[in-house]
């Protein structure tokens, strides 16, 4: 087996590398230059002191500390955002992206697709470029007004200010509805709103809703509802993650958000700069309206989600919750007073709560679902060989990653260079063209950078419109085997690990990591190509896997070192993955400046 080959490989290299790095080594040509470049050198002690790599040779000029100096990455987020010329805001959104990748705490690994299998039965569902699946407009030819439904475990929040997961974009998308959705071809188009009007400086924005607009409850909703929603959504107290989506907003800084109700069926907001991407927001799940009423009559100052934690909470979308036994299954109805509902003909959603992928693809091959949104890495294969119009791969703007917690222990005594360059040994020595190959199986392409592959660049162009631009050579490892694990080992000398002879580290120095994941095949696989890569110099990489729920919750509080990790863009532009990783965004798992 390759991986195994490559190990034996490791063991009987005998080097000895060359002190000094190159700077900007982010340059794919720089790692295999390094290495090339190595020595075998006969050196007393004193000498072999003074051969040590300088971990600061080695990180790009772009390179803050991503602890102590993270306030000028959080600066420049601020002036993209106020920004008016795109084409300097371009150019700004590429001196974040190489900030980011300049300390290695968020390692690429490809670029997302979608898969998932539906029955030949079943048409009319959708999904947009960001993985929100909707389910509102879906047709049974086998004569079913039931859809059975499987897209994950025990979904973490259904408050859509809360939710920061993919699942639950869904359950949000199918049962709320925003001043703007997406159809089936991918477009904003209006849902709560009939649209809006702008003023010529291109700040103040007055949007019509439609008339009639109801909660589940019958009751009226109105532009005030918006207003509520919003503010609750920035307001401290809910500790909302994607509380920073609104701070393109005029009064975020301020705590004063500008966005007002002027009747019934009119809303007025004002942005603090032109945005390209507002109908985006207006879709996005964080901008759903909540029922004040419901919402406060059943949340306290502890648990503001709390209203929706179990079924029969109000909502405004296609569906409604009318039964969920935790972690197991959830039924949601027809919503007759959602303002499209005499287009939904199927009146019952049931989902199965499962992430265990043998057993929702038996339950899907059984006829007991008509939909799953997970399948078994050792399914693919066979599917992809039989054709079988049942299994759907979809194109979807998102990165596969891998972060490291900025401030983990494992970097306690080293220089911020020096635990950058260890990041980045590891970074070169994962097998992502492996991962792709053997493990996605469905044309992933190998990451060089994080911002995906296609994504707009806010100016008319494409941000990164070829897999060779980059910042290292994702196939490193397979072009140049040797190389690239001498530059690997010469990276972690800089950062103060010594070797043996045979390349692997002493004794004196190990380095063991814990890597955190949520139970899936795929998740767990990639987990164990990358232990195996590790291996080759060393490194101990053990697996810790846990429930989806605690998973999201530990890799949001910083607890763990390194952590499997995916982001699904929200909409297409480029600042929505930079901004996340601002100091005070909830979505700062890798804990920048904290």
């Amino acid at each position: 087996m390759k991986k195994y080959l490559a190990m034996v490989l490791a063991l009987i290299m005998v080097l000895s590398l060359a002190a000094c790095g190159s700077k900007g080594s982010d340059d794919a040509a720089t790692t295999t230059t390094a290495a090339a470049n190595a020595e075998t050198t006969t050196a007393s002690d004193d000498e072999a002191e003074d051969d040590v790599p300088n971990a600061a040779d080695y990180v790009s000029e772009a390179f803050i500390d991503p602890v102590a100096d993270w306030a000028q990455y959080d600066a420049l987020i601020a002036q993209i955002k106020a920004e008016t010329d795109y084409t300097v805001r371009t150019e700004l959104m590429h001196q974040a992206e190489d900030i980011l990748m300049s300390n290695y705490c968020v390692i690429p690994v490809y670029y997302y697709n979608d898969i998932y299998m539906q029955k030949d039965y079943v048409s009319g569902i959708y999904s947009n470029p960001f993985a929100t699946k909707f389910f509102m407009y879906a047709k049974m030819a086998n004569g079913s007004t039931t859809l059975r439904l499987q897209l994950a475990s025990e979904p973490d929040y259904l408050d859509p200010a809360l939710n920061s997961s993919v699942d639950g974009a869904c359950l949000a998308a199918n049962t709320f509805s925003g001043l703007y959705t997406y159809d089936e071809t991918g477009k904003t188009v209006p849902a709560c709103a009939t649209g809006y009007t702008v003023s010529e400086d291109g700040l103040t924005y007055t949007v019509t809703l439609k008339d009639g607009l109801k909660w589940s409850d019958g009751s009226d909703l109105t532009a005030a509802d918006f207003e509520y929603s919003w503010k609750r959504a920035v307001a401290p107290e809910t500790a909302a993650d994607y509380e920073y989506m609104f701070s393109g907003f005029a009064g975020y800084d301020e705590g004063d958000l500008q966005v007002t109700a002027i009747d019934d069926t009119t809303l007025e907001f004002v942005l603090a700069a032109p945005c390209a991407y507002i109908e985006d927001l207006m879709a996005f799940p964080t901008f759903y309206p909540v029922c004040k009423a419901y919402v406060e009559a059943n949340s306290t100052a502890d648990a503001p989600g709390a209203w929706c934690t179990e079924a029969g909470f109000v909502s405004n979308g296609a569906y409604v919750c009318t039964g969920w036994t935790h972690d197991e299954s959830m039924t949601y109805e027809k919503n007759p007073y959602w303002y499209d509902a005499d287009k939904v003909t199927v009146e019952k959603l049931e989902f199965m709560l499962s992430a265990e992928d043998t057993t929702i693809y038996a339950a899907y091959n059984s006829g007991n679902l008509d939909f799953c949104d997970s399948i078994p890495t050792d399914a693919i294969a066979d599917l992809l060989a039989e054709n079988n119009a049942e299994f759907h791969i979809v194109d979807e703007l998102g990165t596969y990653y891998i972060a490291f917690n900025a401030g983990s222990e494992m970097f306690a005594g080293k220089t911020a260079e020096q635990a950058a360059c260890m990041r980045q040994a590891i970074s070169v020595l994962i097998d992502r063209d492996y991962i792709c190959e053997n493990i996605g199986q469905t044309g992933q392409v190998a990451a060089n950078a994080y911002i995906p592959l296609g994504m707009a660049d806010g100016n008319g162009g494409v941000f990164k419109s070829s897999a060779e631009d980059g910042y290292y050579d994702a196939y490193a490892i397979n072009n140049d085997y040797d190389g690239t694990v001498a530059y690997a080992i010469e990276l972690l000398e800089a950062a103060g690990y010594k070797f043996t002879d045979e390349g692997l580290l002493s004794d004196e120095t190990p380095i063991a990591i814990e890597y955190l994941t949520n139970p899936s095949s795929g998740h767990v696989a990639i987990a164990e190509s990358i232990q195996q890569d590790l291996a080759v110099v060393g490194i101990e990489l053990t697996i810790s896997q846990q429930d989806w729920n605690v998973f999201l919750e530990e890799r949001k509080a910083g607890n763990f070192d390194m952590a499997r990790e995916g982001w699904i863009a929200d909409f297409n532009d480029p600042i929505n993955m930079l901004e996340m990783f601002t100091t005070t965004s909830g979505n700062n798992d890798p804990q920048f400046g904290r």
